[in-house]
């Protein structure tokens, strides 16, 4: 998947194109569906699978039929794999269906129709929001150490690796060095920062970073904020008034609202992702930290709940290790899928 196609608009929609600053595009990593980013990913959720697929294979082992014992271990794994008793049950319920009406048989067959299911649940449309306003900007929220400043960082050089000139807001004013950390991933990521002193009002901030991006052309403007723990009511709201200082001067905008979540965290993300969703509307999650986590699968439950997309990944430590979230190769690594079978499909 090409960069760009994260900016395409559904079919059948005016496709408003976020102006260019170059002639000619470079060509960025971003958008690789190469063996090596399918490695990285199956790699990164190798714990997670492990996990899973030993459980399968242990459950599956000398079944012939499929009855309600083998559902309910089944369901019991989708449990334990993270992926949320809500979310199980409906996975479990739907395979109970499909054996009531005979249409699923052989337990060889179940692990099919559980791929099919999953990929079901996650496989939203995880372009981002097209629109015409400039610069394009993207609002980053989380907890404090879901990796939201090097999240934002990678993000940027993903913009500015396809042409886009781009610049990051230091909104998060609240925690020490905050805005010296973060200037240090925009030098990494060869974009410009607009700071204040710490312990500025982050709404000014972000206000002078909207005038002033929009006064030096940029074409994306991407806002950092405090982490902030979700059960917090006086710094959710403090993201409440952020917004509205932000609509003065671009009524359309924020136009990504994109939640950090760390994937280590299990279940204990989903809860994050409900109260941000509820306080300012969440259109996309950056996955984080997916390497070195047996609860990848959580991901799945809290998509399958809030029905917001997965519009990133983050699989390691390097500067191009978050890339466009791709359903049906997270779906692949997660059953262990060997790597030329993936690219046959």
């Amino acid at each position: 998947m090409a960069f760009f196609d994260i900016f395409r608009k559904k079919k059948n929609e005016t496709s408003v194109q976020v102006e260019q600053t170059e002639e000619e595009t470079p060509q960025s990593p971003v958008g690789e569906t190469s063996k090596s980013f399918f490695g990285k990913l199956k790699e990164g959720l190798s714990k997670t699978s492990d996990k899973f697929t030993g459980g399968l294979e242990n459950i599956f082992l000398g079944r012939k039929t499929i009855d309600e014992d083998l559902l309910e271990e089944l369901e019991e794994l989708l449990i334990t794999s993270d992926m949320g008793v809500q979310t199980s049950m409906k996975i479990i319920d739907s395979v109970r269906d499909e054996v009531s009406r005979k249409t699923l048989k052989d337990p060889a067959e179940l692990k099919n129709s559980l791929k099919k299911k999953i990929l079901e649940i996650i496989n939203l449309d995880n372009t981002l929001n097209q629109v015409e306003e400039k610069p394009y900007m993207v609002i980053v929220v989380g907890v404090n150490g879901t990796g939201k400043t090097t999240s934002i960082a990678k993000l940027a050089k993903m913009f500015k690796d396809s042409g886009l000139k781009t610049v990051l807001a230091a909104g998060d004013t609240f925690r020490a060095a905050a805005v010296d950390q973060l200037a240090i991933w925009a030098d990494r990521a060869g974009v410009p920062i607009i700071r204040q002193a710490e312990g500025s009002d982050p709404a000014a901030v972000i206000y002078d970073a909207v005038q002033s991006a929009k006064a030096k052309n940029f074409d994306v403007l991407i806002a950092d904020t405090a982490g902030r723990l979700h059960n917090k009511f006086n710094l959710m709201k403090e993201l409440e008034k952020i917004f509205r200082v932000i609509k003065k001067e671009m009524p359309a905008a924020p136009h990504e609202v994109l939640l950090v979540l760390d994937a280590t965290s299990g279940q204990n993300a989903l809860s994050q992702a409900k109260k941000f969703h509820e306080e300012v509307g969440i259109t996309g999650i950056i996955l984080t930290k997916l390497d070195g986590t047996a609860k990848g699968g959580a991901i799945i439950g809290i998509v399958d709940e809030l029905k917001i997309p997965v519009k990133f990944i983050g699989f390691g430590e390097g500067m191009d290790d978050l890339r466009p979230f791709d359903a049906e190769s997270f779906v692949e690594a997660l059953f262990r899928t060997d790597i030329n079978e993936a690219d046959k499909g």
